[in-house]
């Protein structure tokens, strides 16, 4: 059973709420961020994410790297581009797994993490804007 914590404050943690908020500002589905630091030498964290088709994932991944490259000044390791069925940004202590819905569905990888605890994502401080048609009436 995957328990929620609130972890220290970390420059990797605030990072992985960062990623977990853009991917729900751009309507990524069911968003899970997973502290596995105590589980594995690998990352710190574990973000989990899907879209419905390999163009809203590939959508998800350019739109991290972005936001990413823009706020912290670092770029991931990318894997999974070709095909977009599950793309993975590596990010050193962050890995960011972005699934086409039924592909996560069939791996269930964060099953493999259920000991995990699953951190919080608050609302986003700065949602995507509107298009500028809705704001100006």
């Amino acid at each position: 059973m995957t328990r929620t914590i609130s972890p220290k404050p970390s420059r990797s943690h605030e990072q992985a709420i960062f990623i977990a908020q853009s991917a729900n500002d751009k309507k990524a589905e069911d968003v899970l961020v997973l502290e596995v630091r105590d589980l594995t030498s690998i990352a710190d964290f574990f973000i989990f994410a899907s879209g419905e088709s390999e163009r809203q994932v590939r959508g998800l991944a350019s739109f991290i790297e972005k936001e990413m490259a823009t706020r912290y000044y670092t770029n991931p390791v990318i894997e999974g581009k070709e095909t977009a069925n599950w793309m993975l940004l590596d990010y050193g202590d962050i890995i960011v797994h972005i699934f086409r819905s039924d592909i996560r569905q069939y791996y269930a990888l964060e099953k493999m993490w259920a000991d995990a605890p699953q951190i919080p994502i608050p609302e986003s401080d700065h949602p995507l804007a509107l298009p500028r048609q809705l704001v100006s009436g």
